[in-house]
């Protein structure tokens, strides 16, 4: 089941988000550095805003679209903070991103850990899939980095099946490997992942390049 709005903004007003790093994901850095982020970049949940505001002070045109009013506003700070003003970010719906006024058609498509969070919703999943090909142009990349579920830790997890067997249709998966997610240790994970309540940590990953057909 997905989270409301309020979820979410209660986790960034509290500061209790472990996705919250400080950084980029330096497997998304590595993304950029490869030549695989081209063009008009979509950032799906984009959370405190940390890949819209690397892509954009490289020089891309991005889109940074969250559910949580509070992750917008804190990812609007952020990049002040680290000088990027120009960052864009809006409130929005993943699920129908095809509604939301004057969005265009994305070139590249970046999900840092939101496609898991569907990982038992099989319908929301289904709807984010749609909503993604529709704002994505024939031919364009969409890199998904998600928890795996090849070890137990924070965050909700999924299996490489069901990023196969979500993305069929419509999609042609280039590339599915294992990779790496940091985070960090907050109160609301401690005791998942058996460590203070502080520090970094770190996790199993699938990193997957689809082209839309």
């Amino acid at each position: 089941m997905t989270r409301a709005a309020e979820f979410w903004n209660a986790v960034y007003d509290n500061d209790t988000a472990p996705w919250v790093i400080g950084e980029p994901q330096p497997t998304i850095v590595a993304l950029e550095r490869e030549g695989w982020i081209t063009g008009r970049v979509l950032d799906p949940g984009s959370g405190a805003g940390e890949h819209t505001i690397l892509l954009t002070k490289l020089g891309y045109e991005v889109f940074g679209i969250d559910l949580s009013p509070s992750a917008v506003a804190y990812a609007r700070r952020n990049a002040v903070e680290k000088g990027v003003p120009t960052a864009r970010f809006e409130v929005g719906d993943t699920l129908a991103l095809s509604e939301m006024p004057d969005i265009g058609v994305f070139d590249t498509v970046v999900d840092s850990a939101l496609f898991h969070i569907f990982g038992t919703d099989p319908d929301a999943r289904a709807q984010y899939v749609t909503s993604l090909h529709a704002v994505l142009r024939p031919g364009g990349l969409l890199h998904i980095l998600a928890l795996s579920d090849a070890e137990e830790g924070f965050g909700p997890r999924i299996s490489d099946t069901i990023v196969r067997e979500s993305l069929g249709a419509g999609w042609e998966l280039e590339d599915l490997r294992p990779s790496r997610y940091h985070g960090r240790v907050t109160e609301a994970i401690a005791d998942q992942v058996g460590l203070p309540s502080s520090g970094p940590v770190d996790a199993t990953a699938w990193l997957t390049r689809i082209r839309r057909r």
